[in-house]
């Protein structure tokens, strides 16, 4: 279903529409996610947000140990605002899924999967593994595609998931997601000659390291160069020294499986992931938008401007002129 987005107080969302897709299983048909898009882009991006849905099935809830705790250390939570205000800023497109990562985590492949935690484990008929393979090491650290378990907090579940509700959640959820983005990323190309996926995420406060006065607050993620082209990051970092912004790339975060499935830059789609610091934007609990979201939205819009520019670079003639018109 597609509508209009209201008018934003810039007056720039006002021809926005939005198309919902996927669903979120036990909850009456919820979308598991919005695309939402300007009706002509002005950078080739499209920035989305994986990981700050809250759209909880009570039979779910119900099911976590302690699931206050586990919502909030689960869930970049609230940087869906940053994503909303940095595509009425930019211009961009923006996908948000509403499906929380507690269901079933977008930055992880289907296969992800600790089969010691569903209903009758690993199905017969799945293909063997290797001689010398072993699960992912995410599934057994307890962050695979369904989360298991948390640092310091232990088991999220009481009991096991149906492997039908696994299912669900996979082609409901993940398949959905993933083909919008395609498709997005496709039309963009399409268009500039070149697309860009900004996948945005929040991150606990770091420390800041060996020879560092202080601790990164931006972490960008491109798989170690695997991703995007160099010039992307090259000149994403170098925005952010301009402007005091303390910046890491690829540590302690080089990106997931959203970075490895889209960011194909020899055909010209590039994907570079965004961590930015919890603390900058929320309350001092971690929980609740705080005072200084809107300087880092601010700074993110600013930041994804300079990349979208240089994905238009990219682009050759048809980024070029898309852009100039």
């Amino acid at each position: 279903m597609s509508r209009p987005e209201r008018p934003s107080r810039t007056g720039q969302a006002a021809q926005r529409t939005a198309s919902s897709g996927g669903v979120v299983p036990g909850l009456d048909m919820a979308p598991a996610f919005t695309l939402t898009m300007p009706p002509r882009l002005r950078l080739p991006v499209l920035v989305a947000v994986p990981h700050a849905g809250r759209a909880y099935p009570p039979a779910v809830t119900a099911r976590m140990r302690e699931a206050e705790v586990a919502q909030l250390r689960l869930e970049d939570r609230h940087v869906d605002r940053l994503g909303v205000a940095i595509a009425r800023e930019t211009g961009a497109a923006l996908l948000v899924a509403h499906a929380p990562r507690a269901l079933l985590d977008l930055n992880r492949a289907e296969d992800d999967v600790d089969w010691d935690m569903i209903e009758g484990g690993r199905p017969a008929d799945m293909a063997p593994l290797q001689s010398g393979q072993r699960s992912n090491a995410r599934a057994r650290s307890g962050l695979g595609l369904v989360p298991r378990r948390l640092p310091g907090s232990g088991e999220i579940w009481r009991g096991r998931l149906a492997a039908a509700e696994l299912a669900a959640r996979i082609e409901g959820i993940h398949r959905a997601y993933h083909t919008a983005l395609d498709e997005v990323l496709t039309r963009i190309c399409g268009e500039w000659g070149a697309a860009l996926l900004v996948d945005l995420h929040s991150m606990p406060p770091l420390r800041a390291g060996e020879g560092e006065t202080r601790a990164p607050v931006v972490v960008l993620g491109d798989r170690f160069g695997a991703s995007c082209h160099n010039a992307l990051v090259a000149r994403g970092l170098s925005h952010l020294e301009a402007h005091g912004v303390p910046a890491a790339l690829n540590r302690p975060y080089s990106g997931g499986y959203v970075l490895d499935r889209h960011g194909v830059p020899r055909a010209g789609v590039h994907a570079v992931q965004i961590e930015v610091c919890r603390a900058t934007y929320l309350d001092r609990h971690l929980a609740e938008p705080g005072a200084g979201l809107p300087a880092v939205a601010a700074m993110l819009a600013d930041l994804v401007r300079e990349l979208g520019a240089e994905a238009a670079l990219l682009g050759g003639a048809d980024g070029l002129r898309q852009a100039a018109e």
